[in-house]
């Protein structure tokens, strides 16, 4: 399939994944993106509903939300990853790698560790970086974010929009601060959540 060829950022899919495409008509990347966009979208009321019942920074909330984001596009959406990838922690340590993660969370707000931000922008990195899922952890981690931020009566996240003249600005952007805090240097994506 075409799309394989992934921009800068994305992570490429392996052939098992790949199979896993639900819609039959997409041949490009272009395509797939806005097939996502479009499954993505209908996501967002549910998101920021009463009617969830469980917080985002429980695991079981966390899979329902990339499943509802990315149902109707991969068979494995909500589904953990299985396979290895230049980024992310080793598929057999993704569960521990969460779990202790997200108790970090729940003590960085219990205990006000962090002013809100600090701990929204943290979580959001550390999402991405424990990769958790096949694809689209970017944009679950983003989602995931602005729905922690919320649930705390938090404004959600800006994410570039306000300052970069395309959205490939905003996307590299992105990607940079994503590198940098990386290195333990949270600046660049401190400064681009609320640009």
């Amino acid at each position: 399939m075409d799309f394989l060829n992934c921009h800068e950022g994305q992570t490429p899919l392996d052939p098992d994944e790949t199979s896993g495409l639900i819609p039959e008509h997409i041949h490009t990347l272009g395509q797939l993106n806005e097939w996502e966009a479009t499954n993505i979208s209908k996501v967002s009321k549910w998101a920021y509903s009463s009617r969830r019942s469980k917080s985002i920074i429980e695991i079981p909330m966390l899979f329902e939300l990339h499943k509802r984001m990315f149902d109707e596009t991969w068979a494995w959406a909500g589904k953990i990853r299985y396979s290895g990838k230049s980024i992310g922690s080793s598929p057999d340590k993704i569960i521990n790698d969460l779990i202790y993660f997200l108790k970090d969370v729940e003590g960085w707000i219990k205990w006000k560790a962090y002013d809100f931000d600090e701990i929204a922008y943290k979580f959001h990195h550390k999402l991405v970086l424990i990769h958790i899922f096949p694809n689209g952890n970017g944009r679950h981690a983003r989602l995931a974010t602005d729905m922690l931020l919320t649930e705390h009566g938090q404004e959600k996240f800006s994410w570039g929009r306000l300052s970069y003249s395309s959205k490939e600005n905003a996307r590299n952007e992105y990607l940079k601060s994503l590198r940098e805090a990386d290195t333990g240097n949270y600046e660049q994506l401190k400064k681009y959540i609320r640009s």
